[in-house]
């Protein structure tokens, strides 16, 4: 989950003052996404085997983990 500018292919959803931007192509590979807000920040989860990515957490940007390599 990044911050992003509105593409063409991009679907938005508004949610409780939050304005989610997902690409069609890919919502329709991973859907449903469920995005759930806790005290250190946001989790997702999808319809998508993440191990292929490195794992389904990420530590945050600047920081090894492979999500954001």
């Amino acid at each position: 989950m990044v911050m992003d500018k509105e593409r063409p292919n991009d679907e938005t959803y508004n949610i409780d003052r939050f304005t989610f931007l997902v690409d069609r192509d890919f919502m329709d590979k991973v859907k449903p996404i469920k995005i759930d807000f806790n005290n250190v920040g946001f989790s997702i989860s999808a319809n998508i085997d993440l191990s292929q990515y490195g794992g389904g957490s990420c530590s945050g940007c600047g920081s090894t983990s492979s999500c954001c390599s």
